[in-house]
């Protein structure tokens, strides 16, 4: 089992950043991964925002490109996600989920099928 823990979120005005972390634990041993950042406005459905996996593949929401960017500290077993230039339509919380023993693929990783979420971290840009 796999246990993953956001912090980092807060409230910012437009144009401003915010850095989320994801730290993973548990049964983290399998060299295959895939590591997403989703986020749930209210009254909407739970979209992909940027994914990465343990081949390095990056994936990000058109809506996020050029604005977020993914990292990953191996040693510390933790993504995350540099959020700069914020929009309100950002708004939402922010979770992080996982799948161990398998990358990301391009045409699944925005789905909300993985094996691991953590409990969410919220972002508010107003």
């Amino acid at each position: 089992h796999v246990q993953l823990v956001e912090s980092g979120g807060g409230s910012v005005q437009p144009g401003g950043s915010l850095r989320l972390s994801c730290t993973a634990s548990g049964d983290t041993t399998n060299r295959y991964w895939c590591m997403t950042w989703f986020r749930q406005a209210p009254g909407k459905e739970r979209e992909g925002v940027a994914a990465l996996d343990s081949d390095g593949t990056t994936l990000y929401a058109d809506s996020v490109k050029g604005r977020f960017t993914l990292s990953r500290d191996n040693a510390r077993n933790a993504l995350y996600l540099q959020m700069n230039n914020l929009k309100r339509e950002d708004t939402g919380m922010y979770y992080c989920a996982a799948d161990w023993g398998t990358g990301c693929y391009s045409g699944s990783w925005a789905r909300p099928n993985y094996d691991y979420w953590g409990q969410g971290t919220q972002v508010t840009v107003s």
